[in-house]
């Protein structure tokens, strides 16, 4: 399911109503506000949120500009994502520096909300960043939190500093002195969470911020709760004046509630959002991208930067001079598909795309699954046959499919689309296009 489907859904089809319609009255266009807030209401929106939200495109789509205008309703849409903008942004917050390294960012938040996976999915992002992380198992009450930490530390490739049940502020304050000496330049604090918010976990944690100079403090929740994680966002931030918040399970969240609202609730900018499982499924938040994600108009910009870490300027050099040269090979093919994973599948790739939802494209007509098995026919297949597909005969076939766990059948579709495929840019080859990589 897409991000945020059901309100997308939704908006889209309001708004192409009025697109339909021409020119537009003020009666119309308060009729499409009203439509508006049910959707957002619908979507778990806070109510003042929702009801402020109305009030300020109201008065600016109902203005003499917007009505006597060519197109209002694209006018209308304008507003909608401006304001849209303006209620999560107006723009991407980065994590601050401290003046004197290293940086201290204490993460805190409820159980269940991803607080220490979501650790070490930031000490990734900060190793992109060319910085030296430091996570501090400061968590000694949830049974195997410390283990853990040190479990996803090593798939982040980042030392962690625990002291075993020795008490967190302590800790803290042992964490920041060793990284001084050892030369980390950032130290991310895991510390406890409860079940809900009692007085002794916001003494723990206010009593952390006082032992060492803290720089961030980041509060991790689970979108898919809703207005739950609005109202937890709130009570912390009036105890520990929170300075961001992490979004985990996005990627799950069909209403974007908890997103629309916690900025207009807290005053706190959303800087990270966990949009998967993996280590590198955590992104900077960006407001703009996430207010045309939500209007149906894609986020380009953020597939362009996905498609740039995943591959390097030279191995799209070598790829389009193998189209060119049509000396493509199923080896290649397979890399493709690698690709397309280090990117976070089709359908993820698919949500960015401007217009993706008006196409009605169904789960099973981008089943990952599919693309697996390709990957395990292809595995199957010896380096001369992955050069040569044409030397595939039956029994090598028979061979391929029984290492692979799928039938010929799969294995004489698979290659006819990569003979497709070689046709397709034989094609583009003869036309002169050069390859859009």
């Amino acid at each position: 399911m897409a991000l945020f489907a059901s309100l997308s859904e939704r908006l889209n089809h309001i708004f192409s109503k009025l697109t339909k319609r021409g020119k537009l009255t003020e009666l119309e266009i308060r009729q499409a506000m009203r439509e508006v807030r049910i959707a957002l209401l619908e979507a778990d929106v806070n109510l003042k949120v929702a009801k402020n939200f109305i009030a300020e495109v109201s008065e600016k789509a109902v203005g003499q500009q917007v009505l006597a205008s060519l197109n209002p309703a694209q006018q209308v849409i304008k507003i909608v994502n401006e304001e849209l903008i303006a209620l999560m942004g107006p723009g991407n917050v980065k994590l601050e520096v401290a003046p004197k390294l290293p940086t201290v960012i204490m993460m805190c938040g409820l159980q269940g909300a991803g607080k220490t996976t979501m650790c070490a999915k930031l000490a990734v992002q900060l190793k992109k960043q060319g910085k030296r992380p430091l996570l501090v198992a400061g968590d000694i009450y949830r049974p195997a939190a410390i283990d853990q930490l040190k479990v996803v530390g090593g798939k982040a490739g980042a030392e962690v500093f625990e002291r075993g049940t020795q008490d967190p502020v302590k800790t803290a304050k042992e964490a920041v002195e060793y990284a001084r000496k050892m030369g980390f330049d950032t130290v991310v604090i895991d510390t406890a969470g409860r079940l809900h918010i009692d007085e002794r976990l916001m003494q723990e944690l206010e009593n952390i911020t006082k032992a060492v100079e803290v720089t961030e403090i980041l509060l991790t929740v689970d979108a898919m709760t809703g207005q739950d994680a609005v109202n937890v966002a709130e009570t912390f931030n009036q105890r520990l004046n929170i300075t961001g918040v992490i979004l985990t399970k996005l990627d799950g969240d069909t209403r974007g509630g908890a997103c629309l609202s916690i900025k207009a609730v807290t005053g706190k900018p959303i800087k990270f959002i966990g949009v998967g499982e993996k280590m590198g499924d955590l992104e900077p938040f960006y407001p703009d991208r996430m207010a045309s994600r939500i209007l149906g108009m894609g986020d380009v910009l953020s597939l362009i930067e996905k498609a740039q870490e995943a591959v390097t300027e030279q191995q799209a050099k070598e790829l389009e001079k193998k189209m060119r040269e049509n000396t493509f090979t199923l080896t290649d093919y397979l890399s493709q598909f690698e690709t397309l994973k280090k990117m976070g599948g089709a359908n993820a790739l698919l949500a960015m795309l401007p217009g993706a939802g008006k196409y009605k494209i169904k789960e099973g007509d981008l089943d990952e699954k599919r693309i697996e098995r390709t990957r395990a026919i292809i595995l199957s297949m010896t380096p001369k046959e992955r050069d040569n597909p044409q030397i595939i005969n039956s029994s090598r076939k028979r061979r391929i499919a029984l290492g692979s766990g799928t039938t010929v059948q799969d294995i004489n579709q698979l290659l006819k689309q990569f003979e497709q495929t070689k046709v397709m840019m034989k094609q583009m080859k003869g036309k002169g296009r050069r390859m859009p990589f």
